[in-house]
């Protein structure tokens, strides 16, 4: 890439492309010594026809559309033709098109914008302007004024301006105001601008590095990122100022604890005194302590709401049960039916082969017999389909059950009840606490809950442990299934990941392949690791097993960095089976190369496009031109443009906590020792258990074993067990 040039005296022709979000445009000018029409690129906010500019940049050649300008700064001067304000009116101002515009410039001459500063009463003279036209123009116009000062005062301070139109939609007249009072104020509202990017904005603009301001939204930064990093509700108060401390490089303790103490005040955490678990002050973002203090609320007044079902009711639907199903239950099996019928609240939990699947199918043939209306769902789209092969019932994701609202917020909730008798939801360990108040404000008191799940996977991506703390509290009925069928027990699979859960090496399948369905590869050097999954993704499993590399096969891993990490093994698992091509387009964007046919992940909840994080999808069409991308999730078609990418990331490779409530036709997994920081015996079952057909696991026989002997680690910092167990006890309720 050349050096930075300038290129004066730019007079915008037209505007080709622009982004309301982040202020990106592609814009056609004429520039001084530059023959015909040049292109420029950059954060460019909302310039018009006519508008003169003069950039800073480099030249750059793009491959599909040549030599284009690559803006890193410009200044906007008015423009200084009769033709350049005449195409500048009628490009900016609402309201006034290419016959306003000339009279207008006809009457005043090219100092018309001048008088739009100083005296726009003065265009009353026009034909066709009134009183009501001209108030439009005056907004216009205004805002196109504040825009272009908040552009200008971002550059001056050396600021990215690359969220300026979002600054001017959520504060308008008042941005520069309000970052001069708290650019930390971004990091809270605008969904992308995290305490760095505010940092650095605070820094430049003269914020002293000890402020209340910097400190306070330090805190909040903090207890996010590590609550959302790790799962966690709360933080204990040293942990928690320790990690600021640290992040901030200061031993400052005093005015740390004075900055926590202005947050309780403003209400944006509280503080607990935790005794019970060796907590004297716990720290709690406000809305997670409400998540968890709901959840108690609502969950003991679910339970406590009597709808019964007699036994002999239940008994007499058995029979008609288990003929539909073409087998008779085992004791065990029509205890967990019982219990889960007659209960308000009940959990099902059990590894693979334990039957999760059939009594889930058994109970609801019974729960309808029983007349009841019954609504499945499960947190992902998969899980969610998977679910409904399962069963023979429909299901949908708990995002579209409840109905989630562009605007915020579920259209079943306090105010509006769902319909049903019975909820069941499955992958109930991928529930997270706020998904789960949201559920349970949906639900009548009339209505029964049934979680099923594997309490032993990795718990939610979100923060929080619903399943495992709804199972330790003892307070909710709860069938744990523990046998393992004999089909079941076939499977190497499923009998290493029972090994796997009691903490035991893996057996290797006594087989070779296409018979075996587990292999256990040893293999010290990360390199060489690498190098075995390529050749297994690329060549092997496709030779022996048929299974289609790109849609049968997925590659999980415990970390994103190191030569077997999520971005090393996308780049290289991309170049082998999607490599670029004559006329396959694609986009680069620092973090990825999205490309035709490319398998991607969403790495966030996209409401609005109803798009959740950890759901696949194929990128079927790229517009490099429009820097817009078109992705199938599921049969859904979505749009995606540049300020939305940052959203997306390959999935030739995923995370283990990425891969939850989905299931392949088969899983290489590497394990070795660059991964000991989140080697777990809980993400090892995981990973091994998203396989449906054929499991390759590949690595060190340490780094396996450091995972087995971790069982602990990862623990979530959460109350929900103990609030419980107490308002049970209040209520001599058990």
């Amino acid at each position: 890439m050349g050096e930075e040039q300038l290129l004066p005296d730019a007079e915008v022709v037209s505007v080709i492309y622009h982004n309301k979000e982040n202020g990106y445009a592609i814009v056609r000018v004429r520039a001084k010594d530059e023959p015909g029409q040049v292109t420029i690129t950059g954060t460019l906010g909302e310039l018009a026809g006519g508008s003169c500019l003069n950039l800073r940049g480099r030249w750059i050649n793009h491959p599909k559309f040549g030599r284009q300008f690559e803006v890193s700064t410009f200044e906007e001067s008015r423009p200084a033709t009769e033709n350049g304000v005449i195409r500048f009116l009628q490009s900016s101002i609402k309201g006034v098109g290419e016959k306003t515009a000339t009279l207008i410039v006809e009457e005043f001459g090219i100092g018309v914008l001048d008088i739009l500063d100083d005296d726009p009463e003065r265009l009353l003279k026009i034909k066709g302007i009134s009183k009501k036209k001209l108030k439009d123009i005056i907004e216009s116009w205004g805002r196109q004024r504040e825009i272009k000062n908040l552009l200008v005062f971002l550059q001056t301070h050396q600021v990215p301006t690359t969220f300026a139109g979002k600054i001017f939609h959520l504060y308008g007249a008042q941005a520069e105001r309000k970052l001069r009072e708290n650019p930390y104020d971004l990091a809270y509202e605008i969904r992308g601008v995290g305490f760095k990017t505010a940092d650095n904005m605070a820094m430049k603009l003269g914020f002293a590095p000890d402020c209340s301001q910097r400190l306070e939204a330090a805190i909040a930064y903090t207890m996010l990122t590590s609550c959302e990093r790790n799962g966690h509700l709360f933080l204990p108060k040293p942990k928690l100022l320790e990690e600021v401390a640290r992040m901030l490089d200061t031993t400052d303790f005093e005015k740390l604890e004075l900055a926590l103490y202005a947050l309780e005040d403003k209400k944006r955490v509280r503080i607990e005194d935790l005794s019970e678990q060796g907590i004297s002050e716990a720290v709690y973002l406000m809305y997670f302590f409400h998540f968890e203090n709901e959840t108690t609320q609502r969950l003991y007044q679910l339970i406590s709401h009597p709808t019964p079902v007699s036994r002999k009711k239940i008994d007499k639907t058995l029979p008609k049960v288990e003929e539909k199903l073409g087998f008779a239950l085992s004791d065990e099996q029509r205890e967990a039916v019982f219990e889960a019928c007659s209960n308000k609240v009940f959990i099902i939990t059990g590894g693979p082969g334990t039957g999760k699947t059939t009594i889930t199918k058994a109970i609801l043939l019974t729960l309808k017999e029983l007349g009841l209306k019954i609504k499945l769902a499960a947190p992902t789209g998969r899980a969610a389909k998977r679910m409904s092969e399962a069963t023979g019932h429909p299901a949908k994701t708990v995002h579209r059950l409840l109905q989630f609202q562009p605007e915020g917020g579920f259209h079943y909730c306090e105010d509006q009840k769902l319909k049903a008798d019975v909820l069941v939801v499955d992958e109930a360990s991928m529930v997270d606490a706020q998904l789960f108040v949201s559920i349970l404000r949906a639900l009548p008191h009339t209505c029964r809950l049934i979680l099923v799940g594997d309490v032993n996977q990795l718990p939610s991506v979100g923060p929080g442990n619903v399943l495992g703390d709804l199972i330790d509290s003892k307070r909710v009925p709860c069938s744990v299934l523990t046998h393992i069928f004999r089909q079941a027990q076939e499977s190497f699979i499923v009998v290493n990941a029972h090994l796997i859960n009691a903490g035991q090496m893996v057996r290797q399948h006594p087989c070779q392949a296409p018979e075996a369905d587990f292999f256990w590869i040893p293999q010290e050097d990360p390199a060489k690791v690498q190098r075995l999954i390529l050749d297994s993704v690329c060549e092997r499993i496709p030779e022996r097993y048929g299974l289609d590399p790109l849609r049968d096969i997925q590659v999980l891993t415990p970390m994103h960095k190191g030569d077997v990490g999520t971005q090393a093994l996308n780049t290289a698992l991309q170049a082998r089976l999607n490599p670029p091509m004559p006329g396959k387009h694609e986009i680069k964007r620092k973090f990825a190369t999205f490309r035709e046919g490319d398998r991607v992940i969403q790495l966030k909840n996209n409401y609005d496009k109803e798009v959740f994080n950890g759901d696949l999808g194929w990128i079927l069409e790229v517009d490099p031109e429009d820097q817009e991308l078109l992705i199938e999730f599921d049969g859904n078609q979505v749009h995606f443009e540049t300020s939305d990418m940052d959203e997306l990331g390959l999935a030739y490779a995923v995370s283990v906590h990425k891969s939850q409530g989905s299931e392949y036709p088969a899983v290489v997994m590497p394990i070795v020792t660059q991964h000991y920081m989140l080697l777990q015996r809980n993400l090892l079952y995981t990973g091994l258990t998203r396989a449906r057909e054929l499991a390759v696991l590949i690595g060190s026989d340490r780094a396996f074993q450091i995972g087995l002997n971790n069982a602990t680690a990862g623990n979530r910092n959460t109350h929900l067990a103990h609030r419980l167990r107490a308002i049970f006890a209040e209520n001599r309720l058990c």
